[in-house]
């Protein structure tokens, strides 16, 4: 299960964050995470609870935000969202096409607060 590693990352990211500011506490982080990653979000979720339940970061939220795939169409430039593995572009039906978007695994914010 690599989303537990991932989730000691994200763990990580937000131990740099408070270092920053000492006198401030982590409630929650933002993460995105693409359909092509290949991470699931339920085990994402576990993982990161598994980590901080009976810690000082126990009430610490885990948001994740999961970004659809996109192409971009090679004959008109339109951005769509790839379902069911149509590939046709919506605005002039081309088929070719290239991925931009959908495998992020990105750390999107902290949120800190202050006494």
């Amino acid at each position: 299960m690599h989303e537990l590693g991932i989730a000691d990352s994200i763990l990580e990211a937000v131990r740099t964050e408070v270092r920053r500011y000492p006198a401030a506490s982590p409630v929650k982080v933002g993460v995105r995470i693409g359909e092509l990653a290949g991470v699931d979000p339920g085990a994402l979720e576990f993982g990161f609870q598994a980590l901080t339940v009976g810690t000082d970061w126990a009430r610490l939220a885990l948001v994740v935000e999961t970004c659809p795939r996109r192409h971009r169409c090679r004959a008109c430039g339109e951005t769509f969202r790839v379902i069911e593995y149509n590939f046709a572009c919506p605005a002039c039906r081309s088929e070719s096409s290239d991925c931009v978007g959908g495998d992020e695994l990105e750390l999107a914010y902290v949120e800190l607060e202050e006494p």
